[in-house]
């Protein structure tokens, strides 16, 4: 298969996944919502990152390790579902800012940074949905005698266009009308993200051992 076929297939492909409701944009609304711009973009470079780390153990054979090894797939999902409930249990605990709250939470943004990047790389690095989405697109969609430096070139692109997208996503988000809304009433959309988390925590969990008593 040539270059541009198999690129189109790819980009559609992953278009579809990346623009999917999951913890990649739980987080990045939940950083948009708690500390604005800054941080969500700063998460959302942290998920671009996090692609890249799919990639390469995609490409070095890794990623079918942990495929066919049931209690390794199984721990990635653990400490993925924990990681989430950790996030949660933050969000669920947001309260109303009042008065000087207001100007706090701005000021929250530079110091979260380091923190939202950390948040958006290790929930992408430990969801095993992507693990199991770019271990299909490598044996599926991309053909076993395309070169690897062009395997290397979609990798980057996707990492690039994942980190785009929720770039995005968090310029949308933290316009300054919405920004003011939020900074007033985010809690609400922080208490909700912390339900959605705690749901997809548990749906992690439930596939985990459902899966291990099935097998």
């Amino acid at each position: 298969m040539s270059f541009w076929p198999e690129f189109l297939i790819i980009a559609s492909v992953h278009l579809l996944a990346v623009a999917s409701p999951g913890p990649d944009f739980a987080i990045v609304l939940r950083y948009a919502v708690r500390y604005g711009r800054r941080a969500a973009v700063f998460a959302s470079l942290g998920i671009g990152v996090a692609i890249l780390l799919h990639v390469t153990y995609s490409l070095v054979g890794i990623g079918v390790l942990i495929k066919t090894t049931p209690w390794l797939f199984q721990l990635l999902t653990v400490l993925a579902a924990c990681y989430l409930l950790y996030l949660a249990q933050g969000a669920l605990r947001a309260k109303a800012p009042v008065g000087k709250d207001v100007i706090e939470l701005e000021r929250q943004a530079t110091p979260a940074s380091l923190k939202a990047f950390s948040a958006g790389f290790i929930t992408n690095g430990l969801n095993p949905k992507a693990t199991l989405f770019f271990l299909s697109l490598f044996a599926v969609v991309i053909s076993a005698e395309t070169p690897f430096s062009f395997k290397l070139i979609y990798g980057v692109y996707m990492a690039l266009a994942t980190a785009a997208w929720f770039c995005l996503l968090s310029f949308v988000l933290t316009n300054s009308k919405i920004r003011g809304f939020l900074l007033l009433k985010g809690y609400w959309f922080d208490r909700l993200m912390g339900v959605l988390l705690l749901l997809l925590a548990a749906q992690l969990l439930l596939s985990s051992f459902g899966g291990a008593k099935g097998g």
